[in-house]
């Protein structure tokens, strides 16, 4: 289970507090981790960065205290601590030979195809250059509220795993294990060295977390795991301040806790359409629903509503039990919903697909995939 010789493409995700002092960045930690990194570039491998502390950085630059919680403050924070971020990055990494480059998300890049095929395509070439990228939410312009899209960029990590077929997540944390109850407060507690399954059991053992600038926690990093999992991509939750710790897992050294994939790994489009976040909502009726569950097309005839605003092409909810690439806008649904396939082309054009979705583009959700 902790044999990586065969993991050839590691993404790393750094935490806030792994990388922040009470002073600020941490930065003989960044030379440490830049060195860490090197070694494993000799191997062969590629390597990417998720990072964390953009925001802090901001914050104990303007020499703010306590949490900061508005959000237009938060974004100014990311705005003046992203380029500090990536400058500490860039002057580590080049003293062992190592380039670097900033690539900054939002959750829409993400959730349209096009966008998310573009960013996969740069982030090939910049691993196939040799470069690490340093990947970061784009919080000055996220238009979701900050740390709810990815938390603290625990679900974008795994997300950036799954999109580039990642071997291995390695989560560095300020906690060395995920443990079987919360060890702040239960002096028997103990740390769990394998997941096969997120249960209810898992669940229950994941205690709240985080600090002034982290939005994290460990049911995020839960969250991550199963995103993980579905694309046969191990993921290991350590304490980053470990000596060598990146060395050690690759060695398969009994640290922290391991999360073990799925049997099946799902193809990269299934996984995109599964972890899109939803425009809208198709409601459908009975028959359809059985019919979907057949693999078949969904039709206009066993659409009962339309939630949302949504177009051609965007991924949508159908009730609570599926999500799926829709042919038509929410705007055409309203339109044809309730009626015979054959009047879609005339009432919409004769160059329309006359379904709402075909099977290839209907993804089920399983019960644990509806926390992601």
């Amino acid at each position: 289970m902790r044999n990586f010789e065969n993991a050839k493409r590691v993404v790393i995700k750094i935490g806030t507090n792994t990388l922040s002092t009470e002073d600020g960045i941490n930065r003989d930690y960044i030379r440490t981790l830049a060195g860490q990194v090197a070694a494993l570039a000799k191997t062969g491998r590629q390597v990417l960065l998720v990072s964390s502390g953009a925001i802090g950085m901001g914050a104990k630059q303007l020499n703010l205290t306590g949490p900061v919680t508005d959000m237009k403050l938060r974004q100014a924070c990311a705005a003046i601590g992203q380029p500090l971020l990536m400058h500490e990055y860039h002057t580590a990494f080049a003293a062992v030979g190592l380039s670097v480059s900033q690539v900054l998300l939002t959750a829409e890049v993400l959730d349209q195809r096009k966008t998310y095929l573009n960013l996969r395509n740069a982030i090939e070439r910049l691993l196939n250059l040799g470069v690490v990228p340093i990947i970061n939410e784009n919080d000055c312009v996220s238009t979701a509220e900050i740390g709810t899209a990815f938390g603290d960029n625990d679900k974008l990590s795994a997300l950036v795993a799954s999109k580039i077929d990642a071997d291995l997540l390695i989560m560095l944390t300020d906690i060395d294990a995920l443990y079987d109850k919360d060890p702040r407060r239960h002096e028997e507690a103990r740390p769990i060295e394998v997941v096969s399954d997120i249960t209810e059991e898992i669940e229950e053992a994941a205690g709240k977390s985080g600090s002034t600038h982290a939005t994290g926690g460990m049911k995020t990093k839960l969250a991550a795991a199963r995103i993980a999992a579905t694309a046969g991509c191990r993921m290991i939750l350590a304490n980053g301040q470990e000596d060598n710790i990146l060395g050690k897992i690759i060695e398969g050294q009994l640290l922290g806790t391991l999360f073990l994939p799925k049997e099946e790994k799902l193809s990269n489009r299934t996984r995109w359409i599964l972890h899109s976040r939803p425009a809208g909502t198709i409601m459908i009726d009975a028959g359809a629903t059985e019919a979907i569950g057949r693999h078949k097309s969904l039709l206009p005839s066993g659409v009962t509503a339309v939630e949302g605003a949504f177009g051609a092409g965007d991924v949508v909810m159908i009730n609570d039990i599926a999500k799926a690439i829709t042919s038509l806008s929410a705007d055409e649904l309203a339109k044809v919903a309730g009626r015979h396939s054959g009047t879609i082309r005339d009432l919409l054009g004769a160059d329309r697909r006359d379904v709402v979705a075909i099977p290839e583009d209907i993804v089920f959700l399983e019960t644990d995939e509806k926390k992601v």
